[in-house]
């Protein structure tokens, strides 16, 4: 007979494949500790919004606690790093040994000539165009896209110029990658340049192995998911992850199970079930807890939205809001801000979650800010009138 776990025991079996089950170690974090966490998690999601953090720095000090920022700039751009950059989940960071898994990607991306593809309509404006900034780079070595710019600079996130437009493709199609960055801005150069010539050599799987091997992967650091879920997770066809869970099941490494809540899903082999969930986080918009909305809101009954990308009358918790999370539950989210001139983490509105107790969630809360500003270098925390937690939050913090 299938197996049926309870919705409480598929959020435990998540939250421990996540590494937040538990209270964090509560020893210095290691460079060991962190690129182990970077394995476990596979991905993690860069994005350049730094109102607090910027996003890609929170899922290690959600689990690990606080750690040297730099830790992760040296394993991502550092001179002998082990993550880099890539389209996985949306852009993100990945253990550079997965990166053969990802080639199909990049070989799709190369014959995909669609009409409505930037890249396509500046090969038809300016043929040959792409190819010469591939030549420019490999002859000058690291770039930005600045230095391609065609006139002056247009405003707005997406109107970049065409020397960007042919960077983002040779990056997408694997022909260079970033060897740093300045800020939040990419600085490029030819792939064989900045992975390893081991990685480069490494033989390239078909692409039914490295989809499977990307599903497996998946599914060990969900837990327990649909096939959704998993396709999300490296943003995969849905049909591609079932044939590969089909293989996955075959091979012992997955198991079919009923959720209560779910329907059908897969449990991953020798995955954890703790007794109880005793962790605290506050969970970044982009956390890979969080990062499938549709997941979120049924393993937690949470309807995410970030704020940011919503007009401000429209905003119901704030403009860059995190979720925090005590036990298997989100217990609360709270709109944060690093006001850095004057050295505080201000609390720009706290809500309290329904059925959670509110002096415990302040309390617990209070904590997690408090390490938080400790992380960031902040002397202080605080807390603005708005928002239903927020009083018990103000008595808390004092």
């Amino acid at each position: 007979m299938m197996r049926t776990l309870s919705a409480s025991q598929a959020r435990r079996i998540a939250l421990a494949a996540q590494g937040l089950a538990a209270a964090r170690p509560g020893k210095t974090v290691t460079r060991r500790a962190f690129r182990q966490l970077a394995r476990r998690l596979a991905a993690l999601q860069l994005d350049s919004v730094n109102v607090m953090v910027r996003t890609h720095y929170m899922p290690a000090f959600s689990r690990l606690g606080a750690y040297p920022p730099a830790l992760l700039d040296a394993e991502a751009w550092g001179e002998r790093p082990t993550l880099f950059e890539c389209w996985g989940h949306e852009a993100c960071l990945m253990p550079l040994d997965l990166q053969p898994l990802i080639r199909w990607r990049q070989r799709r991306a190369r014959r995909a000539d669609q009409e409505k593809t930037a890249h396509f309509r500046l090969e038809q404006a300016r043929p040959g165009y792409i190819d010469w900034v591939l030549a420019e780079v490999r002859r000058r070595g690291p770039v930005t896209g600045g230095d391609f710019a065609d006139g002056p600079r247009r405003s707005g996130w997406w109107n970049w110029s065409d020397g960007k437009i042919a960077l983002e493709w040779l990056f997408w199609t694997g022909r260079v990658a970033i060897r740093t960055r300045r800020g939040f801005e990419r600085v490029y150069d030819v792939a064989e340049r900045v992975l390893p010539a081991a990685v480069l050599e490494a033989p390239t799987p078909d692409d039914a192995d490295a989809k499977r091997e990307l599903t497996r992967i998946a599914f060990r650091a969900l837990g327990v998911a649909t096939i959704a879920d998993a396709a999300d997770y490296f943003r995969m066809l849905q049909a591609d992850v079932k044939q590969a869970v089909h293989e996955l099941v075959e091979a012992g490494e997955l198991v079919r199970v009923h959720v209560e809540g779910w329907g059908p899903a897969w449990l991953a082999a020798g995955a954890a079930l703790p007794r109880r969930a005793t962790g605290a986080a506050l969970l970044s918009p982009f956390d890979n807890m969080i990062f499938d909305r549709r997941r979120t809101e049924r393993m937690f009954g949470l309807r995410y939205r970030i704020g940011l990308y919503t007009p401000a009358d429209q905003r119901e918790h704030g403009y860059y809001v995190y979720p925090f999370l005590m036990g298997e539950a989100i217990a609360a989210r709270v709109d944060l801000k690093a006001d850095r001139a004057a050295g505080r983490l201000l609390v720009q509105a706290a809500h309290l979650e329904p059925g959670a107790a509110e002096d415990e969630t302040a309390a617990g809360l209070a904590g997690e800010l408090r390490l938080l500003a400790g992380w960031q270098g902040l002397a202080d925390v605080a807390v603005k009138q708005k928002g239903g937690l927020s009083a018990a939050l103000s008595r808390e913090i004092g």
